[in-house]
């Protein structure tokens, strides 16, 4: 069964959303490419439009777009996605995977292109985890040897 951790973007306020897609949510997304757009109907998101923008395998290895075919490729690169240099005109071969959605992806990365009714805070609540303004407390006495 196919299983993926979708990040959807929000470019309005800058914040990113986690969907657990599986099942026919997941089949949905099987065999687009890096920059198709979909409907986000399939992911709970009604009326939203969302455009793939990268993915990862279970290795970590990145999707590169324009890539063509399904499966990891080895190629010599001297920069951009997958490969960043430390040394000027440095290349290095590496593997990439292809820009086609298959099951081995994990994690894809999308953009929201087109919203629908419903606010992304109003349809994924605050979780107790998340950042919270912090109130400033008198700093601690230091006991001990000077």
């Amino acid at each position: 069964m196919v299983e993926f951790k979708v990040v959807v973007s929000d470019p309005k306020t800058g914040r990113a959303y986690n969907v657990d897609a599986s099942g026919g949510a997941a089949g949905a997304i099987v065999g687009k490419r890096i920059g198709d757009e979909l409907e986000a109907g399939s992911l709970g998101l009604a009326g939203y439009k969302i455009l793939i923008t990268g993915a990862s395998d279970r290795t970590g290895i990145t999707a590169k777009k324009g890539l063509p075919g399904a499966g990891r490729k080895k190629l010599l690169l001297a920069g951009g996605i997958g490969f960043h240099p430390t040394m000027e005109g440095e290349r290095r071969r590496k593997t990439i995977r292809s820009s086609e959605i298959t099951q081995d992806f994990v994690q894809i990365n999308t953009r929201v292109t087109t919203y629908g009714e419903k606010t992304l805070e109003e349809l994924f609540p605050k979780v107790e985890g998340e950042k919270k303004e912090e109130k400033k407390s008198a700093p601690k006495a230091r006991v001990g040897k000077k």
